[in-house]
């Protein structure tokens, strides 16, 4: 029998990101990825990549595999590892699975790192080291859950990454871009606003109220809409910079 825990744990394969078909395995590994909200990532490296005049398209791509790396599959792997919740994905994956699935995807992520930062872009270093730091700390809830607030995700996620686009191009930052990560940074925190209780509505879907229900849709639509936007925002500059 079921402990309480395991009961009020979400089930995280009803989320709306996560794939209706394949086999159980597929479905939690594309689940956990969060995949509309690690595009939203991706996409504020490349909106951070083409704030300069002519962006580099390699180190572009170079920093897109980085975080997708780093954040997609090594935060996810960890944040699995430290949620206070009961096996956020349930029996699939194995703590040693997790374990081993971060550490592979960091050492990835800072070999290509460090390959630009030794060679082109010394001032990455900073931002690999903050990102090194949240992935860990919010993730894993250090310092007593300190640091897994939805300020400092909005920093770590949607800050640091628009920064670290325009590093990786030019090896300096600048007030414009600190402004077009804060831009980011005020998005990502709609996310997280929205994600937490529309995690909280989801899990109890089948005792809501008519109101509940309503207001976990509402939800819903918000995290697609903000997910799409910015991926959408981050397309169309990339494409209008590819045809000038």
């Amino acid at each position: 029998m079921e402990d309480s825990t395991q009961r009020r744990s979400p089930d995280r394969a009803a989320e709306w990101f996560v794939p209706k078909f394949g086999p159980p395995k597929f479905r939690s590994f594309i689940g956990l990825l969060f995949l509309p909200y690690t595009a939203m990532v991706l996409s504020y490296v490349v909106i951070g990549s083409l704030a300069v005049a002519t962006p580099a398209w390699t180190r572009v791509m170079a920093l897109v595999i980085i975080y997708f790396l780093g954040l997609g599959v090594a935060a996810h792997a960890l944040d699995a590892l430290g949620s206070k919740a009961a096996k956020p994905w349930g029996k699939t994956f194995s703590r040693r699975q997790l374990w081993a699935l971060a550490a592979a995807s960091l050492a990835a992520a800072y070999t290509i790192a460090g390959y630009y930062m030794v060679r082109y872009v010394p001032w990455l270093l900073l931002l690999a080291v903050l990102e090194g730091f949240f992935v860990f700390a919010y993730n894993l809830e250090w310092f007593g859950g300190k640091f897994h607030t939805d300020g400092w995700f909005a920093f770590s996620w949607g800050f640091l990454p628009v920064l670290a686009g325009r590093v990786m191009q030019t090896n300096s930052m600048s007030a414009g871009a600190a402004l077009l990560a804060s831009a980011m940074a005020l998005f990502s925190l709609i996310e997280i606003k929205a994600s937490r209780p529309y995690k909280d509505l989801k899990k109890n879907r089948h005792c809501l109220t008519d109101s509940e229900r309503q207001l976990m849709q509402r939800y819903e639509t918000i995290l697609k809409s903000i997910s799409l936007g910015v991926i959408l925002l981050a397309a169309g500059l990339l494409i209008q910079r590819l045809a000038d």
